[in-house]
């Protein structure tokens, strides 16, 4: 498909008990989701429990997907922070050929203004050819990017290319939506936003239970980029509620849990992040069951 059109998945990041990262699992993940059909990987996101790992942990879970893709489906690689200097670093120092694109959070806790964010990609963007996308997500970072911010952004530099839109104001996602130029992608970071913004127009999502239902979340947004409404909708209905289920007790708790009970990996985050209680669990399995019968 077009690049960064369809389903890209946001992965997580395994581990073991001891809290080492579990390659075994990573790798049987990578192919699982390809084979379910999703169209593009993000590493090195939110999901993957990013904060937790150190440099050189980070450089092996993203060498280790490579290797488990073997480039059979683009990659996106997730660098964002909120010190601009050093990210600008980040990005000089990095190996940016194997990714198609950068995703790249808004500055988290430092609650900057319009203007102050504006410049923060501006940096970026003038000192890199990769490619960026920005992500907006207020409920992690605790300040919002305005659609003003976002089209202003996307108009003023040609490497600034996409938004994750993780508002959950969708009329900003659409405002975005109306005014931007043609070759501008606008990305769901919100899984049930994901056909709704893909009807809109935009161009399909970057998702977390999409890695462990990849057939059934990629063939709905597949759908809904056809126009095929009323089918897809079924599969958001189906969906609905066991997407709800793995963010009750936080992301990547949900997900890990659900993609444990797949046999794909064990359910352990890293501090401060918990596996989900046995409550959560149980309510996981009867969803995912249900949703296979």
């Amino acid at each position: 498909m077009e690049k960064l059109t369809g389903t890209g998945v946001a992965l997580i990041t395994p581990f073991n008990e001891d809290g080492s990262i579990d390659f075994q699992s990573l790798e049987k993940l990578v192919d699982s989701v390809i084979k379910g059909g999703v169209d593009y990987l993000v590493c090195l996101g939110t999901t993957g429990e990013t904060p937790t790992l150190s440099e050189t942990e980070k450089k092996q879970v993203v060498a280790a997907i490579q290797s488990a893709n073997s480039g059979r489906v683009p990659m996106v690689l997730g660098m964002g922070g909120n010190n601009t200097a050093a990210l600008k670093e980040e990005f000089k120092h990095t190996d940016l050929s194997p990714f198609i694109a950068v995703l790249s959070s808004s500055p988290n806790y430092n609650k900057p203004s319009q203007e102050g964010i504006y410049q923060h990609y501006k940096s970026l963007a003038e000192n890199t050819d990769a490619d960026i996308i920005l992500y907006n997500v207020p409920g992690r970072t605790a300040s919002n990017i305005s659609s003003h911010t976002s089209l202003r952004l996307a108009k003023d530099f040609s490497n600034i290319i996409a938004i994750k839109e993780a508002s959950p104001n969708f009329v900003q996602s659409t405002e975005i939506l109306q005014s931007k130029n043609a070759d501008f992608k606008v990305i769901s970071g919100d899984d049930e936003f994901g056909l709704p913004m893909t009807l809109a127009g935009g161009s399909g999502t970057i998702s977390v239970i999409g890695q462990a239902l990849p057939e059934l979340y990629s063939q709905m947004i597949r759908l809904g980029l056809q126009r095929k409404v009323d089918a897809a909708y079924q599969l958001h209905y189906r969906l609905m509620d066991i997407t709800r289920s793995i963010y009750i007790e936080g992301n990547p708790t949900g997900i890990k849990c659900l993609l444990a009970h797949k046999g794909i990996c064990k359910p352990f985050t890293r501090l401060p992040l918990l596996p989900a209680s046995n409550d959560l669990s149980q309510k996981i399995k009867q969803l995912y069951d249900e949703l296979n019968h």
